[in-house]
């Protein structure tokens, strides 16, 4: 009767008040001795607060069961503090408990998240000596913390070797290959899968939407979007984001444009990679446009919005635009100002020719300008011909940050010929041989008659 009623007022808890008033309940009853009002006050608490949970757990008079333990470790591998869950299965270890089959998904889970490939090798080993390695659900984590870990030929093995596979197990795959940036091996899976009479899911669809983006290749990413409408899977706002860029990148920016528009919910990276898509795409009025039809829905603009919209401004030439989004950027948003925000308003100055304002956003930089930024304003200087403001320690700066890069001594060799400075000059070039460096050579990107985007170098072209 005890028993019944103390449930029924572990279910009504709402607050941590509540929890603090059952949780005295339970010292003036030893009902904190019972592991099995402990398993159902945890479970129930953890949907309230885990700090709370967690004292909870690390001051019970007794051992706590299993069921605790694994709740908890669930609980923190969904978390920023995963490494919790890896405490808390080395505790349990201790304590002579048997992990099961719901301990493990959930400590490979955290091993992935926290990028430990030798704590996660160590656990799979365990896996594979209770013979849980054939439990489908087990495989599918282990394949996606070894991906995780950018181990994708470990993260293969687990799926050869899988005595079932669901379409969690092959859309794990494909991201796999997709994370490590083999969007080739992407697609062939997706081909297995299609001979094994596995349905791809959204889930599916996204990834190789993804391996179609790093492919450059529009023709391979539209059957799928066909597949998804001709089957009634919802352009959701991943899979319409995913065909966003994929189109966009692709050089298809009004494709792009109508699957934006036909997506019914739309978050912000949504809006910032169409934004992108259309300044990348030499839209530039248009990106500002959308941009300005964002702003007036619920959605707050962030840093990599900022980003896009500055890089719009400086391909168009509309500086004061971009001034005025730098400073609304700080002002209005409360976004501080990044290396990309800084890179984008140096690189639109510069375009612009106005080279002592650019240089004055590099001195008043809170940080040590990067290599992008410093070859973005010295080609300005050298473009523009102006030299009355070339601080001579900002190419030592630039060699100092990438000394391997040939293009940089080409670089402050024709700035430090600009400013008359014919020895450094005549220094520089002889140091890139000296270094055995090379300038590589420029590139384009031609479509071929399969839709796919191939590299062709100058030097192959002529």
């Amino acid at each position: 009767m005890i028993s019944r009623h103390i449930e029924t007022l572990i279910q009504l808890s709402k607050t941590v008040h509540h929890l603090h008033q059952l949780h005295t309940l339970f010292l003036k009853k030893s009902l904190d001795h019972n592991t099995y009002i402990i398993s159902r006050f945890i479970l129930t608490s953890l949907s309230i607060s885990l700090h709370f949970t967690r004292s909870l757990f690390n001051n019970l008079p007794v051992t706590p069961p299993l069921f605790a333990y694994n709740t908890l470790i669930r609980a923190y591998a969904k978390t920023s503090c995963s490494i919790e869950s890896i405490k808390l299965f080395d505790e349990m270890l201790k304590t002579g408990f048997r992990p099961d089959n719901f301990t493990y998904p959930f400590v490979v889970k955290a091993c992935g998240r926290c990028l430990l490939i030798g704590i996660g090798g160590s656990v799979h080993s365990l896996i594979f000596k209770v013979g849980l390695d054939s439990d489908k659900y087990i495989g599918n984590t282990l394949l996606r913390m070894y991906a995780a870990c950018k181990e994708i030929d470990f993260a293969k093995a687990v799926f050869e070797e899988m005595p079932v596979r669901d379409v969690v197990s092959w859309s794990s795959m494909i991201a796999g290959f997709v994370a490590c940036d083999s969007p080739s091996d992407a697609l062939k899976v997706f081909h297995r899968m299609k001979l094994a009479n596995e349905n791809p899911n959204s889930v599916t669809l996204v990834s190789l939407v993804s391996a179609c983006t790093s492919l450059i290749n529009v023709r391979a990413g539209e059957p799928i979007h066909s597949y998804a409408v001709v089957n009634g899977l919802e352009l959701d706002v991943a899979l319409g984001t995913a065909l966003v860029e994929m189109c966009s990148k692709c050089g298809h920016v009004e494709k792009a444009f109508k699957v934006f528009n036909l997506m019914r919910e739309k978050n912000l990276q949504s809006w910032t990679i169409m934004i992108s898509g259309l300044a990348d795409n030499g839209r530039g009025n248009d990106a500002i446009s959308l941009f300005a039809k964002m702003i007036q829905t619920v959605l707050k603009s962030d840093s990599i919005s900022f980003s896009a919209i500055l890089s719009a401004c400086s391909h168009l030439g509309l500086v004061d635009e971009g001034k005025n989004y730098f400073d609304e950027m700080a002002r209005v948003y409360n976004i501080k100002p990044t290396m990309e925000h800084y890179g984008c308003m140096v690189d639109m100055l510069g375009r612009a020719g106005l080279i002592e304002e650019a240089y004055h956003i590099i001195r008043n930089m809170p940080t040590e300008p990067n290599a992008v930024i410093l070859r973005s304003f010295l080609g300005a200087c050298r473009n523009h011909g102006q030299v009355l403001y070339l601080d001579d320690n900002l190419g030592k700066l630039l060699l100092k940050l990438e000394p391997e890069l040939g293009a940089n001594y080409v670089l402050a060799a024709s700035v430090s010929s600009l400013s008359g400075n014919w020895d450094t000059a005549a220094e520089l070039m002889v140091a890139i041989n000296q270094k055995g460096l090379n300038k590589v050579p420029g590139c384009s990107w031609v479509k071929v008659n399969d839709g796919s985007a191939e590299e062709m170098s100058k030097e192959t072209a002529a």
